[in-house]
This record gives structure tokens, sequence and C-alpha cells, in this order.
């Protein structure tokens, strides 16, 4: 069976769209490892903020285990937003977003990409840790794994809405509170239903609303 010419281009169309989303995905990803303090920072920051409740709230175990989905999300959106600003900022400084748009392929291909390689090195080890830092804060062990279901969907979230701001400010000379004023108010709402999610996984009531919003 042969295949007409149109056909033959739109297929090499979708593999060279392919294959140009895992070069960028790879770059990016080589990129960040070879500037460990963009992802680093954001996991110790992580890290620490959780360690510090006990000391700074209360060591009483039923009341760290209340608040510890709280304290998990509100920290894993915070050092998303220490993340942020170094999505672009490379690419912006030596040219390579204009390369990007230059691109023949689909620009939300290869933007996915950076996306991709984004919430791989900042997001999944936040994710990764959680539910260790939530069994030091009294969190019931038979409830993790919902704790780790919402930060896993709901981080990559933080990622792409912050990849909007980032892109709206990246020409800015002081960007910071401009993108923590912008990306914020778009969180509330992934940071409500994970919560909710988690607090009702602990009362018994279902949890599949929540997760699909």
């Amino acid at each position: 069976m042969s295949i007409s010419n149109p056909e033959r281009q739109n297929i090499v169309r979708h593999v060279s769209a392919f294959g140009a989303f895992k070069i960028n995905l790879v770059r990016d990803l080589t990129l960040a490892f070879r500037k460990k303090g963009d992802f680093v920072n954001p996991f110790v920051f992580f890290i620490i903020v959780v360690s510090l409740f006990p000391l700074a709230v209360s060591p009483d175990s039923a009341f760290l285990a209340r608040i510890a989905p709280g304290v998990l999300w509100i920290t894993a959106l915070l050092a998303a937003m220490l993340s942020l600003d170094s999505m672009y900022r490379a690419d912006f400084e030596d040219g390579s977003l204009e390369t990007l748009l230059l691109s023949p392929h689909p620009l939300y291909f290869l933007v996915l990409a950076k996306n991709c390689a984004h919430w791989l090195v900042t997001g999944l080890p936040v994710v990764i840790i959680s539910p260790f830092l939530a069994m030091m804060l009294s969190y019931p062990f038979d409830q993790l794994g919902i704790l780790f279901v919402t930060l896993l969907l709901g981080t990559p979230f933080l990622t792409l809405v912050g990849s909007v701001a980032v892109a709206l400010t990246v020409g800015l000379g002081s960007r910071g509170l401009i993108l923590a004023v912008i990306v914020l108010p778009m969180c509330v709402p992934v940071l409500v239903f994970g919560t909710l999610a988690v607090n009702a996984s602990l009362s018994g009531l279902p949890v599949e609303g929540y997760l699909a919003l």
C-alpha cells in the first residue's frame, strides 16, 4: 500500500514535531542539571519550611496532622514560585526564545517541552519528598496516597500557570512582585481543591469529584 505525498509530508511533520519536543526537553534538562541552584534551591526551601512548622506552631501530633495538607500545599506553591523566574530567563537573554518562535514546529509543542522539563526538575522532587515530610508531621500513613496524587496532579498546573506569567513578564527588569501578583490568584483553585480532596479523604468521603476538578 503506497502513501501519497500529502500523507507522507503529514507523517514527517508529526515525527519532526515529536523529535523537536524531545530535543527541547533533553536540552532544558541538561541545562537545568548544569545550573543546579535553579532546582536545588526550591527543593531545599520546601524541606526547610515544612520542617520548621513543628517548631514554630506546635509539637502536638494531632494538630500537625490536621494542618499537614495545607502546609505541604502552600509550601509547594511558594517553592514553585522560587523557580519560575528562571524558566525563560536564560533563553530570553541568549535569543533562544526567538529561535523557538521562528521554528517550523508548533510553538505550543516546544513550550510544552520546556514546561515538562521545568516540572521534572522542580515539581517532581517536591512531590516525591512530600509523603516523607507528611509522616514527619504525623500525617496518617494510610492517607499518604491521596496526598501524593493531589500533589502529582496539582504541581504541573502550577508550572503551566507560572509559564504564562513568566512569558508575560520575561522582558521586565524586576518582575518578582508582578509575577507573584499574577500567579498566586490563579493558583488558588488548585490549592483549594487539593486540600479539600485530602481533607475529604481524612473524613472518609469520596475524593473523585475534587480530583476531577
